[in-house]
């Protein structure tokens, strides 16, 4: 696993894998390239976990280096298969497990791209497969050559963490979160990149408080290291748009839960979205959500039955979709019941019973 800090949802599957995958013929082995809390997350959560620090993949030596550090740990542990989390962790673990004679296969997390050098490389090196985090993914992956057999494993969710009983009802939440008490609040979990669309919903807002003028929006989710200024292009359009005050960025927050719980609208406005963990999240909570309709979203969201789905990058469908939800208290409870029923099909435990199969299909 090449990251260790709690920053999407890769790093939320893994922990679910190590929490919820107990009882299914394996031992979990966790090998980080870099330190954080993750590493003694997974190992509370027995995965016993070590680090091997990497540094960036065109340090060449260093990188070499890795190789032979995580090839040495493996003749150690002996594994019956190697796993390569995120498409980074291939470039890794593929030449790894080479060197031992170990199966190996990967996790393709992202939405894979012939201009990605990449995910070019990780396809390249041998492996007995890649697992894809939605039919989306898959149909990307395999655009890609050599082909590599794919599995689709959905992501889950902790259904018990994401139940509304469990938390304190939505004036509760806002009244400890400090947010506004009156007015509708739509809000986005994201992290602060250009393809996760804040943008498009920050664009559509003036338009929504037209019919709510008390609205507020809160967005929930840190700056990424590969587009620091992507913050401050945010912040500029809410004074453009004379947003001021009506906007909270919460950045990165550890009890999602409870944001979520919050909020009377929840939006994925992604491009492209490989899988859409928030999504499901916020259905286990019974919020009724406004989502992109690409990748991920249009096999967890069925429009008008459980959620509502809207162009990507169209401000006024999203605009005219989060403003009728507000309006129609009746839909929004409809949705929110329905979408509570749908994310039960994509529980934690789901999750790691289906990784343990497409595992073991894979190294057959």
């Amino acid at each position: 696993m090449p990251l260790a800090d709690p920053r999407g949802g890769a790093e939320s599957a893994l922990l679910a894998l190590v929490r919820h995958g107990g009882g299914l013929g394996f031992d979990w082995r966790v090998v980080f390239l870099e330190d954080g809390p993750l590493v003694d997350e997974c190992g509370a959560a027995g995965a016993p976990a070590t680090v091997i620090r990497a540094g960036r993949l065109r340090e060449l030596r260093r990188y070499a280096a890795s190789v032979r550090g995580l090839a040495r740990e493996l003749r150690h542990e002996r594994p019956g298969v190697v796993v390569g989390w995120m498409t980074k962790a291939q470039l890794y673990a593929g030449p790894a497990a080479r060197l031992t004679g170990i199966p190996v296969l990967w996790c393709q997390h992202g939405m894979a791209s012939r201009r990605s050098w990449l995910d070019r490389a990780a396809t390249a090196l041998p492996a007995r497969g890649v697992v894809a985090v939605s039919q989306a993914v898959a149909r990307a992956q395999r655009e890609l050559r050599p082909q590599r057999p794919v599995e689709v494993v959905y992501p889950g969710v902790d259904l018990e963490r994401f139940d509304s009983g469990r938390l304190p009802p939505p004036t509760e939440a806002r009244a400890q979160l400090a947010l506004p008490a009156e007015g509708g609040l739509v809000g986005i979990v994201a992290r602060l990149q250009r393809w996760k669309g804040v943008h498009v919903l920050l664009e559509a807002l003036p338009q929504i408080r037209r019919s709510q003028p008390d609205l507020h929006c809160v967005v929930v989710g840190g700056a990424h290291e590969l587009e620091p200024d992507y913050e401050r292009v945010l912040r500029r359009t809410v004074a453009d748009l004379g947003l001021d005050g009506r906007i909270i960025f919460a950045g990165w927050q550890p009890d999602v839960a409870l944001w979520l719980q919050a909020m009377d609208v929840v939006v994925n406005a992604s491009a492209d979205e490989p899988f859409g963990l928030t999504i499901v999240e916020a259905m286990a909570l019974g919020k009724p959500v406004v989502a992109a309709a690409g990748g991920g979203p249009l096999e967890i969201v069925r429009d008008s039955v459980d959620g509502l789905l809207v162009p990507h990058g169209d401000g006024d469908a999203l605009a005219s979709a989060v403003a009728r939800l507000l309006e129609d208290t009746e839909l929004a409870d409809r949705l929110g019941d329905a979408a509570r029923r749908r994310a039960r099909e994509f529980s934690s435990r789901r999750y790691t019973v289906r990784f343990a199969e497409a595992v073991r299909d894979l190294v057959r």
